[in-house]
């Protein structure tokens, strides 16, 4: 079952870019095309950066394994959009210009953390194979990957921060990554609370089967 929707969902995700490429040769992406692809592209980063969180608390509260198969896809998929507005800031906005990125980096906030939540997610994408988990080890790469939270935090409030009049979608996305960031939180009160006190014998875990996952 999960063979035959993996392409499904495949093609799902390049919706998005599908759209801004049919919007693009229609000539349908408004007086400021270069901005309505940097906002598009930022969006469905933080999006796919928010599903690929969604995948662990899903697949656990919906007795749903299989699931699992699809975190990585989604977490490329958040990579690969977060370098096309990259690509869209460094190329269609500033045309390569070094010394006005930079400027902004350091100047305007919202671009600062960004561009800290865009390279948190390179070692992200980098070690998202097979043989980088074997050669890092799996809990060298559990630890790694929580950098995801980081990201997504970043994503959200580089996004707080850019927008100027209606905060509503900013501070859902922001409500969104707080119910699934808690989720991890009480997920593993019952292993920390089990774990062998130095005093004496450890504590009884009130929930069973709650394991460790980096996203």
């Amino acid at each position: 079952m999960v063979r035959k929707l993996k392409p499904l969902v495949f093609l799902a995700c390049l919706l998005p870019l599908g759209n801004l490429a049919w919007k693009g040769l229609r000539d349908e992406l408004g007086a400021n095309p270069i901005e309505v692809i940097t906002h598009s592209t930022g969006l469905w980063t933080l999006i796919f950066l928010l599903l690929t969180l969604t995948v662990t608390p899903a697949r656990k509260l919906l007795g749903l394994p299989e699931l699992i198969r699809f975190r990585r896809m989604l977490g490329l998929f958040a990579f690969f959009y977060v370098c096309l507005h990259f690509v869209t800031y460094i190329w269609l906005d500033k045309f390569f210009d070094l010394h006005d990125m930079a400027k902004d980096v350091v100047k305007r906030p919202f671009i600062t953390v960004g561009f800290t939540g865009f390279v948190l997610l390179i070692p992200l994408a980098v070690t998202s194979t097979r043989k980088m988990i074997q050669r890092l080890g799996g809990k060298r790469w559990q630890w790694l990957h929580r950098l995801i939270y980081l990201s997504a935090i970043a994503g959200v409030v580089h996004f707080y921060w850019l927008v100027k009049r209606d905060e509503t979608l900013p501070l859902t996305y922001g409500g969104i990554l707080v119910v699934l960031l808690g989720y991890r939180v009480i997920a593993r009160l019952p292993s920390l609370v089990s774990r062998p006190q130095p005093n004496g014998p450890p504590l009884a875990s009130p929930v069973s089967g709650v394991g460790r996952d980096s996203s």
